[in-house]
């Protein structure tokens, strides 16, 4: 892509009322605009990020047997109310309207009650099962405060995950591998090193869940850490009971602050149960289904390695969901770098190429703000040595190479 051709333009000043260092960064780079106070759209480079996400997620969900479908938003009330979910008093982020027949209807904040009303469907005897089905899917949720940035948002796209079956030891292995497909999504975005399993408190969902928490202090809850057991407990479940289950005191735990990146939850029977999913068994009897429930909040992800990984001159994204692997800045030289830039594109590097009149400080200072991990400089000095230059966004380093097309194209195929 062009960047004269790209509508969007950058900004040295964040909105004043943007608390967060994450929606600054990618409101100044031009990845998302602020349309209200936890609701934000996603423009050409931030939408870039978010499908290479999406990407990554799907890749780990795909391999351990998920099946991909897209609900509705719009739920109704009735399919709520038979789990007790409707309350706002059980669940207190609710928006909630009417249709213009009076139906009741609420948009979805999360979709264990319609997904499993839909299954009821397809799902009638022991021979169907396992059964695993996820989404991108918009969330909508009334949140009380919404202050950091798309960390967290009163909209935001989640990636969730349903699983069933009627064999207990079946459905216990596949909920030990979500943790595995999870942890290989963190790794893969960069995280790995700092997302940690968290046994927590399930809120509205179940008793205990777990939680994968990511270490920064971009986020908003605090967690207790044993890094050579790989243990971690959420601040809000640490009591000894919980501590005694996980084999570990509390003095070998170290108290640091991290952002909720994924959880999944255990829902057992209970959730089916309630309402009528019940299946024929190998013996013709009704059979209890259970139920696992499993969530990554796909914007917020972006928002944390925004942010966490961000330093004072921009954001640094990671070679997997950068919007484009390479930013290559022409200083004056916009001949030979349009040169490059289709050997590039020919060769499948994704490019964004900075092709405006603007002076070399402009140019810097964006490529910097927008993070792209490679920096590829052609300027008349470089010409002249018969180089071009490469700078490493995240290292700083730089190297120099052949002012050969095919030298060029080679590096960046080796990364």
């Amino acid at each position: 892509m062009k960047q004269s051709q790209l509508f969007t333009k950058t900004t040295k000043d964040a909105l004043k009322d943007e608390v967060s260092v994450n929606a600054q960064l990618l409101i100044r780079a031009g990845f998302i605009n602020k349309e209200m106070a936890g609701v934000y759209a996603y423009l050409p480079l931030g939408l870039r990020v978010i499908e290479k996400i999406k990407k990554i997620i799907r890749e780990e969900m795909d391999a351990i047997g998920g099946q991909e479908i897209i609900m509705s938003s719009l739920q109704p009330k009735g399919v709520w109310e038979s789990t007790g979910r409707w309350s706002d008093e059980v669940v207190d982020v609710w928006f909630k309207s009417k249709l213009k027949n009076g139906t009741d209807v609420g948009f979805g904040w999360s979709h264990e009650e319609p997904i499993t009303e839909m299954m009821k469907r397809f799902l009638t005897s022991y021979r169907d099962f396992p059964a695993y089905a996820y989404q991108f899917q918009t969330k909508l949720r009334n949140e009380l405060r919404a202050k950091s940035g798309i960390m967290r948002g009163r909209e935001f796209v989640m990636k969730d995950l349903y699983s069933y079956d009627v064999d207990e030891t079946r459905h216990l292995a596949f909920y030990e591998s979500v943790k595995g497909a999870y942890m290989n999504v963190f790794r893969r975005v960069g995280l790995g090193d700092i997302t940690y399993i968290t046994f927590a408190a399930g809120g509205a969902f179940t008793k205990y869940s777990h939680e994968f928490q990511t270490i920064t202090e971009a986020g908003e809850d605090y967690i207790y850490v044993n890094k050579e057991k790989g243990i971690a407990v959420n601040e809000e479940v640490l009591d000894d009971s919980v501590l005694t289950e996980l084999g570990v005191s509390k003095n070998e735990l170290t108290k640091v602050k991290s952002a909720e990146v994924g959880n999944i939850f255990n829902f057992g029977t209970a959730k089916c149960d309630d309402m009528n999913l019940f299946v024929t068994d190998k013996q013709g009897k009704q059979a209890s289904v259970y139920l696992g429930s499993y969530g990554i909040g796909v914007t917020r992800l972006m928002g944390v390695v925004a942010e966490h990984f961000a330093d004072e001159r921009g954001m640094i994204w990671s070679e997997e969901i950068a919007p484009f692997a390479v930013h290559l800045l022409s200083l004056n030289q916009n001949e030979k770098a349009e040169e490059i830039y289709n050997a590039l594109n020919k060769a499948g590097v994704e490019v964004l190429f900075d092709d405006r009149d603007a002076n070399a400080g402009v140019k810097f200072a964006d490529a910097d703000l927008m993070g792209m991990p490679y920096q590829l400089v052609v300027s008349e000095k470089n010409i002249r040595d018969n180089r071009v230059e490469i700078k490493n966004r995240k290292s700083g380093a730089v190297e120099y190479v052949s002012l050969d097309n095919s030298e060029i194209v080679r590096y960046f195929g080796k990364k």
